[in-house]
């Protein structure tokens, strides 16, 4: 029969794995490469603006007669394509809204 032994529990391991300092504080790391959210963003817009431009490139050979482009792979890029508009389109009425509540606020 297997020995089953439970290791002592290491609070320190345990929080540093959950991106906390020992006092319960998140751990501000850098941001790699920019600003945070900043960069988050420009890197999430330039993920949508190259999945349009996959499925333009598509729906244009496609047109051409290119025998290696099917038409199920060229719809599925323009859903892709258009999934992340609507996603972004989202993200960007939520923030506007967020930002006129937070300007409307009284101090």
């Amino acid at each position: 029969m297997n020995d089953l032994r439970l290791a002592p529990f290491d609070f320190n391991q345990a929080v540093a794995r959950a991106g906390l300092r020992p006092d319960g504080q998140p751990r501000v790391q850098p941001a790699e490469g920019g600003a945070g959210f900043q960069a988050a963003m420009a890197d999430a817009l330039k993920s949508v603006s190259a999945s349009q431009h996959e499925a333009q490139g598509l729906q244009r050979e496609l047109m051409l007669g290119n025998p290696t482009v099917s038409i199920e792979q060229t719809m599925m890029a323009m859903t892709k394509a258009q999934v992340g508009f609507q996603a972004t389109l989202q993200v960007r009425n939520r923030l506007a809204q967020a930002y006129s509540e937070i300007m409307n606020m009284q101090v």
